[in-house]
């Protein structure tokens, strides 16, 4: 209890963090920045970059795994589960409650004004948190050269698995362009190997449960699959949830019409959910929370709420387990002059990504004046004023709402 009075300014800054930071993983890192290190001073911009970069290289929301890590620098594991319920939650909720909406209404389209500048406004955070990082992880010629690198392929190549790849080459590269070594060596960080047997046993029993329920014909055998896929969806997904559509699009659409059956949730459906998501606070991976309410809702509101639920726990399990194993893990390889060298590269291709990431956002937009506008005017106001981020996003939600 204590130690949850003490961090009580902290969560109350990840809640504004999560019902206010639109945009996907794209926009997160802007606000992040804006609020956790400039602001808050939770963690420097050199340890934002470091967390952003390692987090990239892991499968599930990158997102929530780096706030998980802005709260285990401040209170250890205890504090880092907090932060990813409070962060996910409101977006759970939301796209939980949205399933519900279009299963008993069938509201074909949702069109509001409310969400009109938020994209641009993404563009604005995502392009705050490249120039402030790119003080610190762009030094030199060689760091120069695979920020533009990065951000060229990351461009040109719009797969997810562009940046695993860039992360590995760019950390090769540091390590022929500069002879550091690490000043000094720390304790070694203690190995938690309890997250890895409970990763693996939890996938193991998830996949032998659903067999078990597929074979026997239980009756509520669906919601056992349902866990089963979103359980191996959060093991295996890289490049954040927009990663996730192909997938969900396969497993309950494409492949039960293979099998001779109906859907679990139609190709309208689905899609519907996936628009709703961008324009939700929060991880993107809370449209899981859609989809499980929508393939549970032929059996009742009490199992369609259930659906969400565990769809939504499924698939951000995988990744904290992981996420609690392999962090330190990383922390010590971080000794050895190999890994410390590649971190400079590493930490100057996630600049050059998080940069293409501003640019494939904006194309992503019909062009108008009025979205360069906002682009400029939000990364004015987060680069030269001390207005917090919540209060800009809160703005320009108003003015889209009051537009006709």
């Amino acid at each position: 209890m204590r130690m949850l009075l003490r961090h009580i300014p902290f969560l109350k800054a990840v809640f504004m963090y999560a019902v206010t930071a639109f945009g996907g993983p794209l926009g997160h890192i802007g606000m992040m920045s804006k609020t956790f290190v400039h602001k808050r001073k939770d963690v420097t911009e050199e340890e934002l970059v470091e967390y952003n970069a390692f987090c990239q290289m892991l499968p599930g929301p990158s997102s929530t795994q780096t706030v998980a890590l802005i709260a285990m620098k401040r209170g250890g594991i205890p504090l880092a589960i907090l932060t990813i319920l409070l962060w996910t939650l409101p977006a759970v909720f939301v796209m939980g409650a949205f399933s519900f909406l279009i299963y008993y209404f069938d509201i074909k389209d949702i069109q509001t004004n409310l969400f009109t500048y938020v994209l641009p406004m993404s563009v604005g955070f995502v392009l705050y948190a490249a120039l402030r990082m790119m003080k610190t992880s762009v030094r030199h010629v060689a760091t120069w050269a695979i920020m533009t690198g990065s951000l060229l392929v990351t461009v040109l190549v719009p797969t997810p698995w562009v940046f695993p790849a860039l992360l590995l080459i760019s950390g090769i590269i540091s390590n022929f362009s500069n002879k550091r070594i690490p000043e000094t060596h720390k304790q070694p960080k203690p190995i938690h190997w309890v997250n890895l047997w409970i990763f693996v046993a939890i996938f193991l029993l998830a996949g032998i449960l659903s067999e078990i329920a597929r074979y026997n014909q239980w009756e509520h055998r669906r919601i056992f699959h349902v866990f089963e896929n979103f359980y191996r969806f959060g093991s295996f997904v890289f490049g954040g949830g927009q990663a996730l559509l192909p997938m969900m699009l396969f497993q309950f659409v494409n492949r039960p019409m293979a099998m001779g059956n109906p859907p679990l949730i139609t190709s309208t459906q689905l899609l519907t959910g996936y628009g709703m998501v961008q324009a939700v606070p929060g991880p993107v991976f809370s449209i899981c929370s859609y989809v499980g309410g929508m393939v549970m809702s032929t059996y009742g509101p009490v199992w369609q709420v259930i659906g969400c639920l565990t769809a939504s726990l499924a698939v951000f399990l995988p990744s904290t387990f992981l996420l609690f194993f392999l962090f330190p893990v990383y922390q010590n390889l971080k000794q050895y002059v190999v890994i410390y060298r590649a971190l400079e590269g590493i930490n100057a291709a996630i600049v050059g990504i998080i940069w293409a990431s501003g640019i494939v956002l904006f194309q992503s937009m019909p062009f108008e004046w009025m979205h360069v506008v906002v682009v400029v005017i939000t990364f004015s106001l987060l680069y030269f004023t001390k207005i917090p981020a919540p209060f800009i996003v809160l703005g320009w939600l108003l003015l889209g709402w009051t537009m006709n």
